[in-house]
């Protein structure tokens, strides 16, 4: 684990107060409610101060593109169209490289009680959890998201994929959990129509109607856009009003949007184009990016 850092001079190391006073002139000078066109291992080592960030969650590639499959026919849950992208198409020696630069700079960039949320499936959690707690994060909880309308197993050779994941790291003792606010949140009472703790379980289904972003031909155009509700526990859990959040693969912006009705600011990281101006529109109303 990285040791705190220190500011020097002649010799001597000031106290931890003036550290204080300086992360916290960076962030009044820090932009925020803006998104950051560019590679996110840049982006955080150059415009983010070091702990400054109230909360990460991130949604990285997961390593499973390289094969083509389309089912425009199927019959069982409509067409099905794999997920194929250029920017989630690795080596594996270079993906895990890429996992470790990244969650580095998130490590960096956390305040000393910041939590990081990452969205996995089986194609790089083991990866995920390896690296992060060789940097030195804690992982709190694996959140399990059964997703209630997933498609059906297509060979019919292995069981249904029906979940997803939520890593929950923190970097030191004293992290952010709002127990009784996400009690409200949950929707399953107690036998006596009493609030419920919140488990490490939530069912949503994958984003599809008013909520899904489509393109022209109405296929989706991020495959792996998340539901605003499960955004919404993360940020209900671990980060208060005001607080500030960060998303460094923003893709069409579900991060801030939802950050956004929660008064929460944030800092949104995507290389894809489109996908910018598309966050930008859904939530800044900018009708004329194109």
């Amino acid at each position: 684990m990285r040791e705190p850092y220190r500011i020097l001079a002649m010799g001597r190391t000031y106290p931890q107060r003036f550290e204080r006073m300086a992360t916290e002139h960076a962030e009044q000078m820090m932009q925020y409610n803006i998104i950051y066109q560019g590679d996110c291992v840049e982006v955080m080592g150059t415009k983010i101060p070091v702990a400054s960030i109230d909360l990460v969650y991130a949604d990285p590639p997961y390593n499973l593109s390289g094969k083509s499959l389309n089912l425009i026919a199927n019959k069982t849950g409509g067409p099905f169209y794999k997920m194929n992208e250029t920017w989630d198409t690795w080596d594996y020696d270079e993906y895990v490289s890429f996992s470790k630069d990244w969650i580095e700079k998130c490590w960096d960039i956390l305040k000393p009680n910041g939590s990081l949320y990452v969205s996995c499936t089986y194609h790089n959690i083991g990866e995920i959890i390896f690296v992060a707690r060789k940097i030195g994060f804690k992982l709190n909880n694996i959140i399990t998201w059964y997703k209630t309308n997933s498609m059906p197993s297509i060979t019919k050779r292995v069981f249904t994929h029906a979940t997803e994941y939520v890593c929950w790291f923190v970097k030191g003792k004293n992290w952010k959990f709002n127990y009784y606010e996400l009690k409200k949140f949950n929707p399953q009472k107690t036998k006596s129509d009493q609030l419920k703790q919140m488990r490490d379980f939530i069912e949503l289904p994958i984003v599809q109607g008013k909520e899904r972003l489509k393109k022209s031909d109405g296929r989706a155009i991020h495959p792996t856009q998340k539901p605003e509700k499960l955004i919404e526990m993360i940020l209900i859990a671990s980060s208060e009003v005001n607080d500030l959040i960060l998303d460094p693969f923003f893709g069409t912006g579900t991060t801030g949007a939802v950050a956004g009705k929660l008064r929460r600011r944030w800092i949104g990281i995507e290389m894809n184009s489109q996908y910018v101006n598309i966050a930008k529109r859904r939530i800044f109303g900018q009708t004329h990016v194109k």
